[in-house]
């Protein structure tokens, strides 16, 4: 059974910069697609950011296209997403995804604040 952590979030101010980090346990890491979303208040869960399984290829949301960015590292079964730039329309609950096939797990999700 795949187990996601992430960490990372926080309180920080706007044009800040903040890392998120997502762990994953009971897979074979590198097989996984992976990605981030995020859900605000009153708003439905919305992609961010996504990465294929063998790490050479990355998608973004137009909403933070420059401004964050997305890796890997198979050796330590992690997932960054470094975030600059950081608005305040960046605050949500952000979830790590990953992905094989029919199979995908999330993590319980990390509250990222960005203060005006």
């Amino acid at each position: 059974q795949v187990q996601l952590v992430e960490s990372g979030g926080g309180l920080v101010q706007a044009g800040g910069s903040q890392i998120l980090s997502c762990t994953m346990s009971g897979g074979t890491f590198s097989r996984f697609a992976m990605g981030w979303f995020r859900q605000a208040p009153g708003k439905e869960r919305e992609f961010v950011a996504g990465i294929n399984w063998g790490g050479r290829s990355t998608n973004y949301a137009d909403s933070v296209k420059g401004r964050f960015t997305l890796s890997r590292d198979d050796a330590k079964n992690i997932m960054y997403l470094q975030m600059n730039g950081l608005k305040p329309e960046d605050t949500a609950v952000y979830y790590c995804n990953v992905k094989v096939g029919a199979y995908e797990a999330w993590g319980q999700g990390t509250q990222v604040t960005v203060s005006s």
